[in-house]
């Protein structure tokens, strides 16, 4: 017999018991009459006190629910029953169980429900979307209760990624590369971090306001970056310093115009676009911001007599084929290319940062608190990986080793494969393999499988830091200008094949670089 709730009609085999006065464990029910609609249709709350609720676990945790939803009726949850697979739950507070969970759809339609609240804090994430899925089509909105233990591992997963123990999560030892000696190179200094609101900028100034400068000047073009590391340093975000700079390193005029009035010492570059796949796609954004803008700032550097010049690069930047390495390639090139006067120009490559906006780990632990599936472009694929406080210390460290342009790499030990990355991830959550899927996306242009620190034709050399490296190429054409001039023509007029053909000119790994083989997106599998 079909039977009709809001206009809505669902037939179960399970509702054969509902209609003589028990459930599907033959326990005895309550006679509780379903409630008229109202003139709009809608349910109207029982009691006038809440909406209608089941509460999928009749354990301990769904019986504590059930009891606070009971004495606190502000909340605007009235409880009406428990689902459970366990014929020997009783219920509590004078509410039944009223069937097993698969039956979520029929008895919410049979009780006129609202909402259902899983109270089974071992349930796996994705049984959770398979009953919301389901309750959807009863209109029923379902809500996840997790225990306290989970809550806590969730917190420390989206907002305190540091308390990770990074040596089991990349096979070595953090490293702290900062010498004393190196604070020299900025304590009394008047200095500019550019992209201050960014993971590197901001850990930039945090590490550089601790040694003192004379004044720490914070550039970015965006204004909400700004007050989010104003209220990060201070504890307060009043946007009233002198301190804060909005401007565009695009901006040629801007950028000459800060460096003469303000007379900066120490230069950190750190703004830059970031993200490969959105350069692949617009590659004449990535010039103007990464190559332009590295120009602008390097020729003001010059002209205005800056003690030290550091620029932020990539390890994408060694043979790149991308055009975010290519790009970062470049500005290393005008860097090197005005080494030799009174400024000390160098650049910094590193791998992935651990922890930042929008790194791998950060996704990786919102897709398993979210119970998606991990994605992972490649079985095989590998990164070199730093923590954000690793990457700060090398830039540090690097201004004092300055000499001749050139390019310092930190020792990051071996590349670590991501699969086992994200295992290593979960192991500190005491997730099992059942708890997450990863799914292969395969690779896109632009992206290797993987990453090099060096150039083929770069030779590696020691410096008087045991754990960083550097290397000095070969010096760039005579026609280096000549072809950047054309490079950031092409980009101002969005000519995106010219920008890639004008980059193959400088940069012969980028010119031969193959399309990306794409890789079928499967489940995770067996043997990894």
């Amino acid at each position: 017999m079909p039977v009709s709730a809001g206009g809505r009609r669902w037939r179960s085999n399970n509702l054969m018991a509902l209609e003589i006065g028990t459930n599907v464990f033959g326990q005895p029910l309550p006679k509780e009459p379903r409630p008229a609609t109202t003139e709009n249709g809608s349910l109207p709350a029982k009691n006038g006190v809440g909406l209608r609720t089941i509460i999928i676990g009749a354990g301990e945790a769904g019986r504590t629910l059930a009891r606070d939803l009971r004495r606190t009726p502000e909340y605007g949850l009235s409880p009406i029953g428990f689902l459970d697979d366990s014929p020997l739950k009783k219920g509590a507070v004078g509410l039944p169980v009223l069937g097993r969970t698969s039956d979520l759809v029929a008895i919410a339609s049979a009780y006129s429900a609202d909402v259902a609240i899983v109270a089974i804090p071992s349930l796996k994430p994705r049984e959770v979307r398979a009953l919301a899925e389901s309750a959807s089509t009863a209109g029923v909105s379902v809500r996840y209760l997790p225990s306290f233990g989970a809550a806590l591992e969730r917190d420390a997963r989206i907002s305190d990624l540091r308390r990770l123990r990074v040596d089991r999560l990349l096979g070595r030892q953090e490293l702290h590369v900062v010498r004393s000696a190196s604070r020299a190179v900025v304590e009394g200094k008047r200095v500019l971090v550019t992209g201050a609101g960014g993971s590197i900028g901001s850990e930039l100034c945090r590490q550089i306001k601790a040694f003192n400068p004379a004044a720490l000047y914070m550039l970015d073009h965006d204004e909400s970056n700004l007050h989010r590391l104003q209220m990060q340093l201070d504890g307060k975000a009043l946007l009233d310093s002198d301190e804060l700079v909005i401007a565009d390193i695009r901006d040629k005029d801007r950028i000459h115009q800060l460096c003469s009035e303000l007379q900066f010492q120490v230069i950190f570059h750190a703004a830059a676009h970031k993200h490969l796949p959105l350069l692949e796609r617009h590659p004449c954004e990535g010039v103007k911001s990464n190559v332009l803008g590295t120009r602008h700032l390097v020729e003001a550097a010059v002209a205005t007599g800056v003690e030290h010049f550091i620029l932020i690069s990539t390890d994408k930047a060694a043979d790149p084929i991308s055009v975010l390495g290519a790009s970062k390639r470049v500005a290393e090139m005008i860097v090197q290319a005005h080494a030799g006067g009174f400024t000390r120009f160098a650049s910094v490559r590193f791998g992935n940062v651990l922890g930042s906006r929008g790194s791998f780990l950060s996704v990786l632990s919102e897709q398993i608190e979210n119970g998606e599936a991990v994605t992972v472009t490649h079985p095989d694929v590998t990164r070199f990986f730093m923590t954000v406080e690793e990457a700060v210390g090398l830039v540090i460290e690097a201004a004092s080793l300055a000499e001749l342009g050139e390019t310092f790499v930190l020792d990051m030990g071996e590349p670590v494969r991501i699969v086992d990355l994200v295992h290593n991830y979960a192991a500190q959550f005491h997730l099992r393999e059942g708890d997450f899927e990863i799914s292969f996306t395969g690779l896109r242009r632009g992206e290797k499988l993987d990453e090099t620190l060096f150039s083929e034709n770069e030779e590696r050399l020691r410096t008087d830091h045991p754990r960083i490296w550097a290397t000095r190429p070969a010096p760039a054409a005579g026609d280096l200008d000549e072809i950047l001039d054309r490079l950031i023509d092409a980009a101002a007029a969005n000519r995106s094949e010219l920008v890639r053909l004008h980059l193959g000119e400088l940069l012969p790994a980028f010119a031969k670089a193959p399309p990306a083989t794409p890789v079928l997106a499967a489940p995770y599998p067996d043997g990894f």
